[in-house]
């Protein structure tokens, strides 16, 4: 054998591993599972997405999204979180509300999580601190459950007159007692008074309304909801419908028809959860990254609800409205 053929012949065999590693390279499968459906969530997975290209993850590239849907049907989250489980993702993120990050938690206690929610995750037994997750599992709180009070501040601002308040809630999510709680003792400091209003689907929502026109209901404070926020042109036609001013805490659902929102830019909290999917993804531990609280709010408001209500906005309200909606 000639000397050049020898050398070629062992530079070759050495690149065979390297070769072979290439073509083993195992692309990281991401297990996403949320409560709403593909079509109302897109735009939340478009900038989920965009956090995942801040740490060099791109879908279709180096990374796998296989993505499944409860589409309002909060009996299906186990389900959908054992096939996750099954197809062994390398981490599971669970957006749409509590219940879903619930059924991923009780899935599995090694595959990593990593939720999305607006309530305290501690309170709803996800943790057990925010800065110390432990186990599995970590994510993006939310602090709904302390807005609470600053919603009925403002909904008390540009509706004074409302003594007779009505709570609309779920009464599946595993948060509403909480939130009833908070509201009530929010309610004492305004001198108002809370009437509840359950609904668990979205047949149950006119019966809520007429149970609070039957109360005397003046105005409305909606809390956040995979169920409300997958229906918010029904929610606020019903608003409208019997003259409940409303305030909630998503963009669309001012941007609906509802009287207000206030709450954390759900921009924020997606982008957020794309980035410590990819942090974990490139080795970092679910107990080492602390529970992430929105640092941005959104104050939106419909003036054109606001003037078929017949209320005006008072010039302090208007130049702290990040948007007006007319």
């Amino acid at each position: 054998m000639r000397r050049r053929e020898f050398i070629g012949l062992i530079a070759g065999a050495a690149a065979w591993p390297v070769a072979a590693r290439a073509q083993h390279t195992v692309i990281p499968v991401i297990g996403w599972m949320s409560i709403t459906s593909a079509g109302r969530y897109a735009d939340r997975v478009v900038v989920f997405r965009e956090g995942l290209k801040e740490v060099g993850l791109v879908e279709g590239q180096n990374v796998t999204i296989e993505y499944r849907w409860a589409d309002d049907h909060h009996e299906r989250l186990p389900e959908l979180a054992a096939e996750l489980v099954a197809r062994q993702v390398a981490v599971i993120v669970t957006g749409g509300g509590t219940h879903t990050a619930l059924a991923a938690k009780t899935a599995t206690t090694t595959i990593p999580i990593v939720f999305t929610i607006a309530a305290d995750p501690v309170r709803a037994g996800l943790v057990r601190s925010l800065s110390r997750p432990a186990g599995n599992i970590t994510g993006i709180g939310g602090l709904t459950d302390m807005l609470i009070t600053k919603r009925l501040e403002m909904l008390t601002e540009l509706v004074p007159n409302a003594s007779n308040v009505g709570a609309l809630l779920n009464p599946s999510n595993p948060n509403s007692k909480n939130r009833l709680d908070d509201l009530r003792a929010a309610a004492r400091v305004f001198g108002r008074e809370i009437r509840l209003m359950g609904a668990s689907s979205g047949g149950e929502l006119d019966n809520a309304f007429v149970t609070a026109a039957a109360q005397g209901v003046q105005a409305l404070v909606v809390q956040n909801d995979a169920l409300f926020s997958s229906l918010p042109d029904q929610v606020a036609a019903l608003a409208m419908r019997y003259r409940l001013p409303a305030i909630f805490e998503n963009h669309e659902d001012a941007a609906a028809g509802g009287l207000m929102s206030y709450g954390p830019s759900w921009r924020e909290r997606y982008r957020l959860l794309g980035n410590y999917t990819g942090r974990i993804l490139k080795g970092e531990k679910p107990r080492d990254l602390p529970i992430v609280q929105p640092a941005k709010f959104e104050l939106v408001i419909n003036l054109k609800t606001a003037r078929a209500f017949g209320l005006t906005v008072p010039p302090t309200m208007l130049t702290r409205a990040d948007e007006l909606i007319e």
